[in-house]
């Protein structure tokens, strides 16, 4: 793997990373904010807030499993639940008819995993 791949897969992968674990935070101890992952966006998109800590444990979870060396079958499981959970989002967003600005969260998700995915190292790839 060249040194260049190896820097954009740990600078993606530490963006998703702190990204995913910084809305962890705010959905497990019901954080009210305006931005992504808070009370007030659940409430706009229409969905309950008792779903907000269990969508932080699986962030944190992903997290864990992202950062943790090898176990490919758990990574591309974590990679899987990221991007379920990113794309629910940008639909719900796009359903209420939400602008763009609100729907920029999610896409720099997708952007993230994608890249993160791509460019894994070998070790990291189910064979």
């Amino acid at each position: 793997m060249k040194k260049r791949d190896k820097i954009i897969y740990w600078v993606a992968t530490a963006w998703l990373s702190l990204g995913l674990t910084s809305t962890a935070i705010i959905q497990v101890f019901s954080i009210q904010t305006e931005g992504a992952g808070g009370g007030q966006n659940v409430d706009h998109l229409g969905y309950p807030h008792y779903i907000l800590p269990l969508l932080g444990l699986w962030k944190i979870l992903a997290v864990i499993a992202l950062l943790s060396p090898k176990r490919p079958l758990l990574k591309e499981w974590a990679y899987a639940g990221i991007f379920f959970t990113a794309t629910g989002a940008l639909y719900s967003h796009l359903i209420v008819g939400d602008t763009f600005g609100l729907m920029a969260p999610a896409l720099l998700y997708l952007v993230l995993i994608a890249v993160s995915w791509y460019f894994r190292p070998a070790e990291k790839k189910l064979r």
